[in-house]
């Protein structure tokens, strides 16, 4: 190489050879045998991580199932699986879907009509009351 260029690149000549497109006879016979060891070991770390959280998990899981049995609490699973069975349960001998709970304060209640009439009776001066009333 030509010394200005030497100069130019603060004499890194080694590299200067790769760089060029020299010669790459500098592998490593065992780059192949020690990838694999690496890769081998990543691999086995990756293994250990996942025990050791499974294991980790698993304590967590016996922690809360003490404290659902302490205070009488059903895993999510449990309350989803009993309502579901009682849905079949209650649907097996009907042809039709399961009717919904009517919330109170909905429907046909005669008692809550008539209450509603007698306020509005209440507020109606007294002529308007007695032709209401002749009926």
């Amino acid at each position: 190489m030509d010394f200005v260029m030497k100069q130019a690149l603060g004499g890194a000549t080694k590299d200067m050879g790769k760089m060029l497109g020299g010669d790459e006879a500098e592998k490593d016979p065992d780059a192949e045998k020690k990838e694999e060891e690496r890769q081998e070991a990543l691999r086995q770390q990756e293994e250990e991580r996942k025990a050791k959280y499974a294991k980790m998990e698993a304590e967590r899981e016996n922690i809360r199932q003490g404290i659902r049995d302490k205070y009488g609490i059903k895993k999510k699973e449990e309350k989803e699986a009993e309502a579901q069975a009682a849905l079949e349960q209650a649907a097996e001998g009907s042809l039709t879907r399961p009717k919904k709970a009517v919330p109170p304060g909905c429907g046909d209640d005669e008692e809550e009509e008539e209450s509603i009439m007698d306020t509005v009776m209440k507020f109606l001066p007294g002529p308007l009351m007695d032709m209401f009333n002749k009926k």
